[in-house]
């Protein structure tokens, strides 16, 4: 870690990740999730995770050198199997009420150079295994939180003239930023943020639409929304009651698109950063909610693969997510080649898996009522990116009416 980067600002991202983030509650257990070069910042995270009454903190390390090592070299059969002395542990924590905290830094071309078929071996298995675990967070049976840390090849793969921990310090500069860390309470600054994104969602909640129309260069989309469908966005609230924030930015409001009903192209306009691997430029085209077609300037073989994960959910929707061009992040114009950032300086659309909660009594339905409501499952769930200062999104009312949603990619809408 930097010895530019301020301490204080270091310990105040580290409280806002466990109060605000996962919101921790005394007694509650916690799992951490960080890359070793990120200890020193754990170990910030793991004080305050005490300091707010955890009973344990159970930390998964993960190194990118490492993994790129397994990836390229380990025998295909271990590649195919998840272990499930580790699916067991998960699992375990997660019945027994653990939060689930990530610090997300990564090398966005990690895996440049390793086979598509051993990334996608890894990406199948390790979904099909943590499918039970996976269900925690989705339905909000747990409080789970996303924040960032710039590890020094994200930094510098961000800001490509800068090198080390120069890069590091830019990149600590706009995260804190875009987190309102830099502010006097980033705390009580979520809580506005949060009321924002309230009134938002609760607009959208009322209305209903049936479907949303997306107009914007090589976009021409056509999105139902589900019966009953619900806007989440900000913080939301777990199945216990807690108040948490899943992603740190965010930016967002979203819902649930009907798997059957979309139709149309849309076409990407920030690079997704997949299985270590940079796809860029792509186009989709929809019919009748599935992928029938596909082109990407770089990156093809792994939007393949993703596409291929599984049978049909991986070319389905599973969320559709609105954000203004004008977003913090947005404005920084810096694209950051990791979901977490890009997603919320764009309106986005996610392949693969829906969230359960994006629907009225979804955490309660099995597999053949999820699908009888046109709720999209998967082993994946990518979001990409789709927003841009051009794009014009309309709202479908359930008796025919057309409405603005979005003009020149921001609210036409003024919320009370």
């Amino acid at each position: 870690m930097s010895n530019m980067v301020s301490q204080s600002l270091l310990e105040k991202y580290a409280q806002l990740a466990i109060k605000t983030g996962v919101n921790l509650q005394k007694g509650q257990g916690l799992i951490l999730n960080t890359p070793v070069e990120a200890a020193e910042f754990a170990r910030l995270v793991v004080k305050e995770a005490y300091a707010a009454g955890a009973k344990n903190v159970h930390v998964e390390w993960n190194d990118g050198t490492m993994t790129y090592q397994k990836m390229k070299h380990a025998a295909m059969d271990v590649l195919e199997n998840f272990p499930e002395w580790r699916v067991q542990g998960l699992e375990d924590m997660v019945k027994d009420g653990y939060s689930l905290l990530t610090i997300y830094g990564e090398d966005p071309d990690l895996l440049k150079g390793v086979e598509q078929e051993r990334i996608s071996a890894v990406n199948k298995a390790s979904a099909a295994a943590l499918s039970e675990y996976r269900d925690y967070i989705m339905n909000d049976k747990i409080t789970w939180s996303i924040v960032g840390y710039p590890v020094k090849a994200w930094a510098e793969k961000v800001f490509p003239d800068l090198l080390g921990e120069e890069a590091k310090e830019k990149l600590w500069q706009e995260i804190f930023r875009i987190c309102r860390v830099d502010q006097e309470n980033p705390v009580e600054a979520w809580k506005q943020h949060n009321e924002t994104l309230r009134q938002a969602r609760n607009y959208l909640n009322k209305k209903q639409y049936k479907s949303l129309i997306y107009q914007a260069e090589g976009t021409d989309l056509t999105i139902d929304l589900v019966e009953g469908h619900i806007w989440h966005g900000g913080s939301t609230t777990s199945v216990a009651g807690t108040e948490f924030n899943p992603n740190m930015p965010t930016e967002e409001v979203f819902t649930m698109p009907d798997k059957y009903g979309v139709n149309g192209t849309v076409t990407s306009t920030k690079p997704l950063s997949y299985g270590g691997n940079l796809i860029e430029n792509f186009t989709l085209t929809f019919k009748d909610g599935k992928v029938v077609d596909f082109s990407a300037e770089k990156g093809a073989e792994a939007l393949q693969n993703m596409l291929d994960t599984d049978e049909d959910g991986a070319r389905r929707l599973g969320e559709v997510a609105l954000v203004p061009h004008q977003s913090p992040i947005s404005q920084s114009n810096i694209i950051f080649f990791n979901t977490l950032f890009d997603e919320n300086a764009s309106c986005h659309l996610a392949l693969g898996k829906a969230y359960p909660t994006n629907i009225a009594n979804g955490p309660e339905m099995n597999k053949t009522e999820m699908d009888k409501h046109g709720v999209n499952d998967s082993l994946i769930h990518e979001d990409f990116m789709i927003g841009s200062a051009m794009l014009t999104i309309d709202g479908i009312t359930k008796d025919g009416k057309k409405e603005e949603i979005f003009r020149d990619g921001n609210w036409a809408i003024t919320f009370e």
